[in-house]
């Protein structure tokens, strides 16, 4: 009948998440930090509530939170009525949070003396992934735990691959987003550039798109840019976040970032547009301010 879970933050990715738990057959019980989310997700997709995460973790053998950031993430573990109160010896937290390596490897040794197991496995694929079931999940931590948990953590994911030890997924999650950082602002120049040339873009992207250019965004995005259509899930107050905890990280490994350093003020000109919720693709905004209504 499928395992004993506890889901922690039904926000735009958890909500989704914990639902295909419960579709694969497992025994889900979720806290949301409003209350009235979790009270819906029980109605749509059954399981339970719990009033506070120690409540939802205190039965479960896979704990999975997805929370905001790292002071989230420490709140809901290590804090008053978190899930360190009552998890059982032997339980696996799998942590989908894109937050610092730093928090993961902290978390991961407070597991540890507590004989529990801590997996930092932050999600690609945004919101129609969640929806979907096809996230990629990149994990550190534990062999033998990541083993255990990957068959669960696959009823949301069509991939998922352990890096390494503890904060390896999270340093992974920073990698993935430095690289689509850059691929953004290079597509929506493309896009760009190509209306000053009086070029036929739909023609240009069905060529390009079958070349060395191509790429996910290429293929899913340039006809909402070229729209300007900025209402598909991961929003640009989150990626400049996740840039944020990329920067930092560079810093102490002595790493340059100099065109993520860019596009990253390049957002926050965006959000002084007024897009904060805007999805990632908006970048092409600064170049092509969208018609006011």
């Amino acid at each position: 009948m499928g395992f004993r879970t506890a889901f922690i933050g039904l926000g735009t990715m958890g909500y989704p998440m914990a639902g295909h738990l419960a579709k694969a057959g497992h025994q889900v019980t979720v806290y949301n930090r409003t209350a009235e989310k979790a009270a819906h997700w029980q109605q749509t997709h059954g399981g339970h509530t719990a009033a506070t995460p120690a409540q939802a973790a205190q039965d479960a053998e896979f704990i999975f939170t997805c929370v905001g950031n790292d002071d989230d993430l420490r709140q809901v573990i290590a804090g008053t009525g978190g899930v360190f109160e009552t998890a059982q010896t032997g339980s696996v937290i799998i942590d989908h949070t894109t937050t610092s390596a730093i928090v993961a490897r902290e978390l991961a040794e407070a597991a540890q003396q507590r004989g529990l197991f801590f997996i930092d496995a932050p999600v690609s694929g945004g919101q129609a992934g969640a929806q979907n079931g096809t996230l990629t999940v990149m994990a550190g931590g534990d062999p033998a735990a990541f083993a255990r948990a990957e068959p669960v953590i696959r009823s949301f994911a069509a991939s998922v691959k352990l890096i390494g030890p503890a904060g390896y997924g999270q340093l992974t999650k920073m990698v993935n987003q430095i690289c689509i950082t850059g691929l953004v602002q290079a597509l929506s120049e493309g896009i760009h550039f190509a209306k000053h040339a009086g070029l036929d873009i739909a023609l240009v992207m069905d060529v390009i798109s079958k070349g060395a250019a191509s790429s996910w965004q290429m293929q899913n995005r340039w006809q909402t840019m070229e729209k300007n259509e900025f209402n598909f899930g991961f929003a640009v107050d989150w990626m400049r976040k996740d840039l944020g905890i990329a920067m930092q990280e560079a810093q102490r490994n002595g790493s340059s970032l100099p065109v993520t350093k860019l596009v990253d003020g390049y957002y926050a000109e965006v959000q002084q547009m007024g897009g904060r919720r805007w999805d990632t693709s908006s970048l092409i905004a600064r170049l092509e301010p969208p018609k006011k209504q």
